[in-house]
C-alpha cells in the first residue's frame, strides 16, 4: 500500500524537476516541497535554521570590480557642439556606507551598449553596511530615454501558458538587448497581481508595490491605486509586496516582520540575497541586489542610489540575477552577457534560455536599435 501511495508523489516530483527552466535541481526540489500540503512551512523553517547557522562574516575587506566600458562610451558624454540623443543626465556617485571607502566604491561605471556614444547602462558597487565589509552589493542604472522595458513571463510563473516570447529573450531581440533582471516572488507569495498585454494572471491589489510598464516602454513604480493606476497606456503591471522606498527615503516599519509587507518568505530581518527596483526623480530605472541583505539594508541601498520609489523583488541566491550585455560580433549569440555581480549564482545566460519565472528585459528603443 505504501508503494502505491508513493507513486503519485514520485510522479509529481519527476514532473517538477523536468519542467522547463534552468534552475538547479536543488531549487526545483525546494519549490516542489513548497507545493505540498504544509510544504511552505517546512521549507521556511529549514531556511531560517540554515541561515541562523550560516551567518555572514563581519569585518574584512574586498575590492571594487572595474568593468570594461565600450569604446566611445565616456562616463559623462556631451560638451559643446555635441549632437547627442535625448538622454538622462549621469547620476551622482553613491555615497558609501563605510567610513573608509574602497577605491572607486560607489562610483558609476559606464558599461554595455551605447547610443551615439551615450551609455544606456551604468553600474556601481559598494558595501551595504559598515558591518559586513567584505560583501559587495551591485546597482545598475538604466536610462529610460534610451531604452524600453518588457515584462517576460516565465515557463511556470505566472503560469497559464500562451504568453509571448517563450519565457526567454528571443534571438530577434539580441541586437537591442541592454540588460535583464529578475522579477518578484511567485504570485502566491507576492500579495499582488500580474497583468500584461491585456491579460490578467492574478488580480491587481490596491496598495501593493507595482512596477508599471507603459506602451511607450517607460516605467513607473509606486503603490497601486495612488501612485500608479490602470490607464489605456498601461502595457504590464507586476506587483510584489509593499513599497520599500517612498519620497526618496526607506518607508517606516521596515523593522516589523510583517507577512503582508515582506511576504512569508524569510520575512524582513534574515540576511539573504535580496533585490529591488526603483525609479529616480529624473525617470531612470535602478536595480539593486546583493548578498546578506535585510529589508532595511536593501532599502537604504536603493535610497542612497537615488531611488525616489522602490520595491523589493525576488530573494535567495537561486532567483536573484541581473545582467548587462555587450556586443560580441564573433560569438554565436552576437552579444556577451555580464553578471552584475560575479557572485550571482545562476548562469549569465539565464534569461537567454527558457526560465521558470517572469523577468524584465531592457531593450534599446526602436529608433536606436541595431539594424
Amino acid at each position: 500500500m505504501l508503494l502505491i501511495a508513493l507513486v503519485p508523489l514520485t510522479w509529481s516530483y519527476v514532473r517538477a524537476i523536468r519542467a522547463p527552466g534552468s534552475a538547479p535541481l536543488s531549487a526545483k526540489s525546494v519549490e516542489w516541497v513548497k507545493g505540498l500540503p504544509g510544504g511552505t512551512w517546512i521549507v521556511l523553517k529549514a531556511e531560517r535554521i540554515w541561515y541562523s547557522w550560516n551567518t555572514p562574516p563581519t569585518g574584512g575587506t574586498t575590492t571594487i570590480p572595474q568593468r570594461p566600458g565600450q569604446p566611445g562610451s565616456p562616463a559623462s558624454p556631451g560638451g559643446s557642439g555635441s549632437h547627442l540623443p535625448p538622454h538622462t543626465a549621469p547620476p551622482a556617485n553613491i555615497e558609501p556606507f563605510v567610513a573608509s571607502p574602497l577605491p572607486h566604491e560607489g562610483e558609476w561605471q559606464a558599461v554595455g551598449k551605447t547610443v551615439q556614444g551615450v551609455p544606456a547602462v551604468r553600474v556601481a558597487y559598494l558595501r551595504a553596511d559598515a558591518v559586513h565589509t567584505s560583501l559587495l552589493s551591485g546597482v545598475m542604472w538604466m536610462d529610460l530615454k534610451l531604452v524600453q522595458a518588457k515584462l517576460i513571463a516565465g515557463a511556470q510563473a505566472p503560469g497559464g501558458g500562451g504568453w509571448p516570447y517563450g519565457a526567454e529573450v528571443p534571438g530577434s531581440m539580441y541586437g537591442s538587448l541592454v540588460s535583464t533582471f529578475n522579477s518578484g516572488f511567485l504570485l502566491k507569495d507576492s500579495h499582488g497581481g500580474y497583468y500584461s498585454g491585456g491579460r490578467t494572471a492574478a488580480p491587481l491589489v490596491n496598495g501593493m508595490a507595482s512596477l508599471v510598464i507603459y506602451k511607450d516602454g517607460t516605467v513607473n513604480i509606486g503603490a497601486w491605486g495612488t501612485d500608479v493606476t490602470m490607464t489605456s497606456q498601461v502595457q504590464s503591471v507586476r506587483q510584489n509586496l509593499s513599497i520599500l522606498v517612498d519620497n526618496g527615503k526607506p518607508v517606516p516599519g521596515l523593522a516589523t516582520d510583517s507577512e503582508l509587507q515582506w511576504g512569508a518568505t524569510l520575512g524582513n530581518s534574515v540576511l539573504v540575497w535580496r533585490s529591488a527596483v526603483g525609479v529616480t526623480a529624473d525617470g531612470a530605472l535602478i536595480y539593486g541586489a546583493g548578498p546578506d541583505l535585510s529589508v532595511q539594508s536593501l532599502a537604504n541601498l536603493m535610497a542612497r542610489a537615488g531611488a525616489v520609489r522602490a520595491m523589493e523583488l525576488d530573494i535567495n541566491p537561486e532567483w536573484t540575477t541581473a545582467m548587462y550585455y555587450t556586443p560580441a560580433p564573433d560569438s554565436s549569440l552576437g552579444i556577451y552577457p555580464h553578471k552584475l555581480l560575479d557572485t550571482m549564482q545562476r548562469s549569465s545566460e539565464r534569461f537567454l534560455v527558457p526560465d521558470e519565472r517572469d523577468f524584465f528585459a531592457m531593450l534599446l528603443r526602436p529608433k536606436y536599435a541595431a539594424k
